[in-house]
Parts: C-alpha cells; sequence; structure tokens
C-alpha cells in the first residue's frame, strides 16, 4: 500500500458512500420543482412508511444530522431543571460537545458506568445502562437543590457495538415509568440493531416502552438526515417549532426525505445494516483466527474493537489505514457499513500478517 494514500474503510461508517438505492431516491427529487419546508410529496411518503415499519401512529420529523436528533429530542422531554441519566462514554456525553446541555438550557447528564482494570488491560465494567447504578443514582436526588431526574437516553447500538435486548429495554422503560422519567434510544444504529436481534422495529421500541428514537440513516446510506419519532404524539407538542428555532427545517426539505425513502423501499435499510454486521463478524473471526488479534467486546454489530500495540497501529497507519483509538491505552474500533468489501477485509488481515512477520 502506498503510504500516500489513505483508506478509511474502517474508520467509520460515516466515511461510505451514499447507498445507490438512497442515490437514485435523491436523484428522482431532482427532477423538478416541490413545494418546501416538509410540504413534499417524498416527506410525506416518508412518515407513512415510517409508521407501516413500525406498526403505529407516531409523528416522524427530519433533522439533519444525529446530535440534533438526540440534543433536541431530549429537550422536548426535559425542563431545564431536569437530568438525563445515560451511559458514561454514551455519544451525548463524549461526541455532541454539550449540545443536550445546551438545547435543554441546563439539564444535566448523569454518567452511569465505567471502566475497571488497568492498562494494558482494560475492560467495560458495563456497556448499557445498569438499573442497578441507576437506582443509586436516582436515589441520590433527593430534593429540590438537585437536578430532578426526567429522562434516561440509551444507545442502540451502544457506542461499544453491543445491542441492548427486548427485555434489557423493557426493564429500562418499567425503572424510568416508575420514576416519571422518559425513555430517549439515540439510534444512529439503530437498524444494525435490528438486524442482529432479528426482530420487528416495534419490537425494541414502543412495545417495549420507548417514548422517542432517533432513527439514524446517516450510517446506514444516506448522505444526511436521520429521524426523531414520537410514539407518544402528546410528547411532540409544538417540536416543530423547536426544530425551526434550532435551525433544523430544511427548506428543501425533499433532499432530506428522498434517500429514506430510498433506504425504507425493499428493506434497503435492513439489508445495509445486515451487510455490515456480517462483515464485522468476519472481519472479527479473520482478525482472531488468521492475525492473533484478541477482540476485546462482543461483535453483535457493525463495530469490532481490537487489542493492538502502537507499533502495529504505527505501521499500519504507515500503509495507508485510518481507525480510531477508542479506549486507552490500546483498543481501536474498526467499523463496517454497507460498502464494506471482503477485498478490503482481505487487505488489512494481509497487511497485519505481513508487518507481524
Amino acid at each position: 500500500m502506498d503510504s500516500g494514500a489513505g483508506r478509511y474503510e474502517f474508520a467509520s461508517d460515516n466515511t461510505a458512500a451514499i447507498c445507490p438505492e438512497a442515490w437514485a431516491a435523491l436523484k428522482e427529487a431532482n427532477l423538478n420543482e416541490a413545494p418546501s419546508y416538509g410540504e413534499d410529496r417524498w416527506t410525506a411518503r416518508v412518515c407513512d412508511r415510517i409508521r407501516d415499519l413500525f406498526e403505529t401512529d407516531c409523528d416522524v420529523y427530519f433533522v439533519f444530522n444525529g446530535t440534533a436528533a438526540n440534543a433536541l429530542s431530549l429537550a422536548q422531554l426535559c425542563q431545564p431543571f431536569h437530568s438525563v441519566i445515560c451511559h458514561e462514554y454514551s455519544h451525548i456525553q463524549t461526541d455532541e460537545c454539550g449540545a443536550a446541555e445546551f438545547f435543554t438550557k441546563g439539564s444535566k447528564l448523569l454518567l452511569i458506568g465505567g471502566f475497571v482494570g488497568s492498562p494494558p488491560r482494560v475492560r467495560p465494567m458495563a456497556d448499557k445502562i445498569d438499573i442497578g447504578q441507576a437506582e443509586a443514582v436516582v436515589a441520590r436526588q433527593t430534593d429540590l437543590h438537585s437536578h430532578k431526574p426526567g429522562a434516561i437516553s440509551i444507545a442502540q447500538a451502544t457506542e461499544f457495538g453491543t445491542v441492548y435486548t427486548r427485555a434489557e429495554i423493557a426493564a429500562i422503560a418499567e425503572f424510568a415509568d416508575a420514576h416519571n422519567m422518559f425513555l430517549q434510544m439515540d439510534g444512529a444504529r439503530f437498524a444494525n440493531a435490528i438486524a442482529s436481534l432479528h426482530c420487528a422495529p416495534k419490537t425494541i421500541t414502543w412495545e417495549a416502552g420507548v417514548d422517542v428514537l432517533c432513527f439514524g440513516g446517516t450510517k446506514n446510506g444516506t448522505a444526511a438526515g436521520e429521524l426523531v419519532i414520537f410514539f407518544q404524539k402528546q410528547l411532540s407538542h409544538e417540536f416543530d417549532y423547536r426544530l425551526k428555532q434550532a435551525g433544523q427545517l430544511g427548506s428543501k426539505m425533499r433532499f432530506l426525505a428522498a434517500p429514506w425513502l430510498g433506504l425504507l423501499t425493499d428493506d434497503v435499510w435492513l439489508r445495509n445494516a445486515q451487510h455490515a454486521n456480517g462483515t464485522a463478524r468476519h472481519l472479527a473471526d479473520r482478525l482472531r483466527n488468521e492475525a492473533n488479534i484478541e477482540i476485546v467486546f462482543p461483535v453483535d454489530a457493525n463495530a469490532v474493537f481490537v487489542q493492538m500495540n502502537e507499533q502495529l497501529v504505527e505501521r499500519l497507519q504507515f500503509r495507508g489505514w485510518n481507525f480510531y483509538k477508542f479506549v486507552q491505552p490500546d483498543i481501536y474500533r474498526l467499523m463496517c457499513s454497507w460498502s464494506t468489501t471482503e477485498a478490503t477485509t482481505s487487505d488489512f488481515i494481509a497487511d497485519i500478517i505481513a508487518i507481524n512477520h
């Protein structure tokens, strides 16, 4: 591999191109003029298909990215004096620049989970919301001198590539309900979770007690555009004003909606996720069996977490491979997407073997 070249296939599922079906739908929407601000037929059709997909009458809104989806949905659920329970390594805590706190105008994130162990072997104590820890956190918010717990946010799939089961989600929802809190799901990789669990979307959302889902399209094959889905329609009251004020109301909304129409036709969204998940499992198997690389976390979705020493990483990067360190000191994340190929996997494995020999 030419050291001047760059390969980003494993850096993130954000680096993948638009999938062909989304691209074709986008080009079709670009042929003529259309009403603006969501009054177009593409937006209406996507909303109808989402209701069909989830088998319920829900409210559906478009935003440009996942940060807006998470922050604005939490702002809709929480007053400024409320708090949001989430995992210590959740995206809203680590990668959204305080957007949740900003748009809620003061809500505090109460963190659960963490890592145990010492270098060079570090393992997560839990990569999901632990109800026992949540109980302890809520118990400390005893009076008006503390933020009042208002919501729990879970990621599906998690930042470590694992997937909540229906039973785990239902238990968290029951806990939230018992404490008068809402349950919000960061579904940036929701499609990958469905592909992993082989279940209907309703099974791990509204049927299990989820109030709001942020359904990710960008990591599944669109260029931009996430959906905020309210399963309790009364919760979305005036959310359209919140979107407008936050700069998230697209004037040419059809260009956000049309790629989604491509994803939602003939289950393209699910096939994309199945391919990404399957490629990740295959990559993990080959890394373990052919390159003697340790796989750190279960490969439930489309992420593979590996332990690699600094010398190996530097030499892979010199050969043009780009990927991210995720946990200190030596745990790296390899992401697969709808477009990751067997050839890419083989090239990566071959380079590791060549370096180690």
